[in-house]
């Protein structure tokens, strides 16, 4: 992947009206730690007054990518495009810790591949019980202590005669942890006369490219590629996978092969509830009556440009409030592994949105993102305030299936 970064770096004028929006830099007041601070630690390194030092590393490490500087930005900055590649730089220039490289080598060996991670899960409990110090108690502690490996049909016949035919990412840690929702994204889109292909797959890539494994984060890619070869939209419940499935072009366009596919790829991948707003229902919707604190997260609200995708299909089920949290804009800290390799950073912003999930009185906390919802469940069971965590396509699901309130709750995730 090749990007120009002087190119993009001099668009910023250091206007700073990222930041306001900015986690990092509400938590720390350091401009270092801001978005305008790192495009000029950029700008610095590329004049060659400034090498990647651990000092200057420390900075972009510290940065979620939560993209809510984008979404600040009057002058169309691409901080996006900016913090992937300069983390790409980092990853292969400069030298990490041991321990640095040991939690990162650990995650990557485990996080991309449901049979390992489903593993690990397993000991997750026991290090829960032992003190463990630094990164590897965060590591035991944001591990959710649920499992759910239901997997949808690798074909679910559509509810009358079919509108369409479309595939379903059902993702790594997605497939592990909420297996759950996967199968109910096939229910719901298969009640509205959808055909729906589950095709075997594997990591889209997306948490890779995140922390600057490209090479990686691109293998990844092109396997996902193909193996949605031939179907006409692809459809992904999980919003930071679905941003970086719509930048494939862009991840890809380096490689003359694959250039041309992969932008015909992305140019097929919609968010679910950005699919389901433009959907008919076919199927009744049955009273659930909950209120839900929806939270939106960052790869929905700053890259796709989908603040609330999923509100036009939560407002069609009677009974259902559906109240937002205040701080939309702020991350919770999940930010891909962030919560492991900045876990006191992640801590604070997680106990932060879930101060602001229990401030509206919802009895539900929902998001459309696995971190997200590990994330702010952990947080809500540190506050001794657990809340069921739910995916909005699950209270769809529940209401197409009449399991009304009493029914869905009784077994949600906490």
């Amino acid at each position: 992947m090749s990007t120009d970064l002087r190119a993009l770096t001099s668009d910023c004028v250091h206007c700073g009206f990222c930041l306001p929006t900015c986690p990092t830099y509400a938590i720390w007041s350091e401009e270092m730690d801001s978005p305008r601070g790192r495009i000029q630690l950029m700008e610095m390194n590329l004049d060659g007054t400034l090498s990647l030092n651990p000092t200057v590393t420390q900075h972009f490490d510290r940065c979620l990518g939560c993209l809510a500087c984008v979404t600040a930005c009057p002058s169309g900055v691409r901080y996006d495009l900016l913090i992937e590649a300069t983390r790409e730089r980092v990853e292969k220039e400069v030298p990490r810790s041991f321990g640095d490289r040991f939690v990162r080598g650990t995650l990557f060996k485990l996080l991309p591949y449901p049979r390992r991670m489903g593993a690990a899960l397993r000991f997750a409990p026991l290090g829960r019980k032992i003190p463990l110090p630094g990164r590897l108690g965060a590591m035991t502690e944001i591990a959710p202590p649920w499992r759910s490996t239901e997997k949808p049909a690798a074909t679910t016949a559509a509810n009358g005669e079919a509108r369409g035919r479309v595939g379903i990412l059902t993702g790594c840690v997605q497939s592990v942890v909420f297996g759950s929702v996967n199968a109910a994204t096939a229910r719901v889109l298969a009640a509205d006369g959808y055909e729906v292909v589950a095709p075997p797959q594997g990591c889209c890539g997306a948490l890779s490219m995140h922390a600057g494994r490209g090479d990686e984060g691109r293998a990844f890619a092109r396997r996902l590629i193909e193996a949605f070869e031939g179907v006409e939209t692809v459809v992904v419940n999980t919003s930071g996978c679905g941003s970086h499935l719509k930048e494939l072009g862009h991840v890809l366009g380096d490689d003359p092969e694959w250039a041309e596919r992969a932008a015909e790829f992305s140019r097929r991948v919609r968010d679910l509830g950005e699919f389901l707003t433009g959907v008919q229902p076919r199927a009744p919707r049955h009273p659930l009556n909950l209120k839900v604190a929806m939270q939106d997260s960052c790869h929905l609200r700053h890259a796709q440009k989908l603040p609330l995708s999923s509100a036009a299909s939560l407002a069609r089920i009677p009974g259902l409030t559906v109240v937002e949290p205040a701080e939309q804009d702020i991350c919770c800290g999940s930010a891909g592994i962030y919560n492991v390799t900045q876990p006191d950073a992640a801590r604070e912003l997680g106990d932060r949105k879930a101060g602001h999930v229990i401030a509206t009185g919802a009895s539900v906390y929902a998001s459309a993102n696995p971190g997200c919802l590990v994330q702010v469940a952990t947080a809500l069971r540190r506050a001794d305030h657990p809340l069921p965590a739910l995916h909005p396509i699950e209270l769809v699901d529940a209401s197409i299936r009449n399991l009304g309130a009493a029914g869905l709750l009784r077994s949600a995730r906490r």
